[in-house]
């Protein structure tokens, strides 16, 4: 049975080809290049919440200068396109406005959690977003999305969904720990 938060993430469209990076799918392509929160960690988010989510389009070219390869400061390693990123929820953190020029690059930012069903969220977005004249998406804006496309959960709210956790999930996230 579907929920009305997967509902309403079915009929969400963004424009210029843009969508939510499915981490799951970025981890299993690129391994340690690009981690992800354990689904043990997952399941423990709720509303109050800081994660990142990606958007990206596949419509833009790499960069201006066409290199086939770049660097990304984000991953450390070589990219085909480079990650806009910010580093902190605008909330927690004051960012003076900057003016970077739209490129259709993909863009890592920080959601703030207002509703879960399931694996299902939905979030404001919590960072000035560079890209806004390409995907269209803004500061305070509603977002939905899967679980699949968390990034990263916050670090201020790890402490607390770990204390949280039952003997299962500890035992759970002291097992990835130490495949890590």
């Amino acid at each position: 049975m579907a929920t009305q938060l997967a509902e309403q993430f079915q009929a969400q469209r963004f424009p210029n080809g843009y969508e939510l990076v499915d981490g799951v799918k970025m981890h299993a392509q690129n391994g340690e290049q690009f981690q992800v929160p354990p689904d043990v960690l997952k399941k423990h988010i709720q509303n109050g919440h800081f994660v990142e989510l990606r958007i990206d389009s596949p419509r833009f070219s790499v960069h201006e200068e066409a290199a086939e390869k770049c660097f990304c400061p984000s991953c450390h390693g070589e990219a085909t396109k480079p990650i806009l990123r910010h580093e902190e929820p605008a909330s927690l953190v004051p960012i003076p406005p900057q003016q970077i020029p739209s490129r259709g690059w993909g863009e890592d930012f920080w959601v703030e959690i207002t509703a879960r069903e399931g694996d299902f969220f939905e979030a404001l977005i919590d960072n000035s977003l560079y890209e806004t004249p390409l995907h269209e998406l803004r500061q305070g804006d509603m977002i939905l999305f899967h679980v699949d496309h968390v990034l990263a959960v916050h670090a201020s709210h790890r402490q607390q969904i770990v204390a949280g956790m039952d003997v299962i999930d500890l035992r759970v996230m002291a097992e990835w720990l130490g495949q890590q």
